[in-house]
C-alpha cells in the first residue's frame, strides 16, 4: 500500500482563556487524535491550530513541543468569526503520511465542539 499525506482533524473547548487551560485542551485534543489513529510522531508533516478571537493566552502549538514534537511544522492562528460559534474553541488539522484510507481516519470532537460536525463547518 502508499503512503499518502492525509488530513484528520479535531476540536476542543478550553475551560478558560489562560495558558494552563489551553495547553491543557490542546494536549488533550492531540493525545485523542493520535490515540484514535494510531499516529506515530515520525508520521506527522505539520499542524494548523487555530482559535476562537476569544483565545489569546498562549500558542496552542506549545502543547505539541511539550509534547516532543520538536521536529514537526506547527502554525497557529485564529478561525474566522462568525456569528454563533462556540467560544473558547480550538481546532486542530493534523497532516499525517499513513497507508490509511481517508474514511478509515477517525476525527476527534471534544467537550461540546461535535456540533461543529453537524453545521458543515468542519469536515
Amino acid at each position: 500500500m502508499n503512503t499518502t499525506c492525509r488530513g484528520v482533524r479535531g476540536a476542543i473547548i478550553a475551560e478558560e482563556n489562560t495558558r494552563e487551560a489551553m495547553l491543557a485542551a490542546s494536549q488533550e485534543l492531540l493525545e485523542r487524535l493520535v490515540a484514535a489513529n494510531d499516529i506515530r510522531q515520525e508520521q506527522v508533516a505539520a499542524v494548523f491550530f487555530t482559535t476562537t478571537q476569544d483565545l489569546n493566552a498562549e500558542f496552542p502549538a506549545v502543547a505539541a513541543r511539550q509534547m516532543g514534537w520538536t521536529h514537526v511544522a506547527l502554525l497557529c492562528g485564529h478561525e474566522m468569526s462568525v456569528p454563533d460559534d462556540l467560544p473558547h474553541c480550538i481546532r486542530v488539522l493534523l497532516l499525517i503520511n499513513t497507508e490509511k484510507s481517508a474514511d478509515e481516519l477517525v476525527n476527534v470532537y471534544l467537550k461540546g465542539t461535535e456540533r461543529l460536525r453537524s453545521r458543515g463547518a468542519e469536515s
